[in-house]
């Protein structure tokens, strides 16, 4: 299968709301109801929001445009959120990271607040909570 094939397949979707790519959350879960779920929580708390069932697509994205905050689900199995933060750190250093899982896992917990990990939650968490997580996220000046 080409890489154009492969991203055909790949999710990739935009609420309503477009803005500029600097105030645009993404979402990287390969659980359509979970990227579903966040989408609404993260629109009725005002946010724009770019999802992606497929990491890949993602760090293809991350490429081409600035992402100051993404969330990240763990357990995937094209590859683990804690890799692809592991690539974001060479790929973007600036975006922040939060990370959400349906597993406790003190390990991963760890590594990820290793990697600079902004927040973690695990699933099912407080959406009030999750929300200000976001907006303390995209509050945080870039690190150069």
């Amino acid at each position: 299968m080409s890489n154009l094939e492969n991203e055909a397949d790949a999710q990739v979707r935009m609420t309503p709301i477009e803005k500029s790519d600097t105030e645009v959350v993404c979402l990287v879960d390969d659980d359509p109801a979970v990227l579903t779920s966040l989408e609404r929580l993260l629109a009725s708390g005002g946010f724009s929001v770019r999802s992606f069932n497929k990491p890949k697509s993602f760090l293809a994205h991350v490429q081409a445009h600035p992402v100051p905050v993404v969330v990240l689900d763990i357990w995937m199995e094209e590859m683990t959120g804690l890799e692809i933060q592991a690539s974001l750190s060479a790929l973007s250093p600036s975006t922040r990271v939060i990370v959400i899982t349906g597993h406790k896992d003190p390990s991963a917990k760890l590594i990820a607040s290793q990697f600079g990990v902004v927040a973690f939650f695990t699933k099912p968490f407080d959406g009030d909570q999750f929300l200000s997580a976001v907006r303390g996220a995209l509050a945080m000046q870039p690190i150069e």
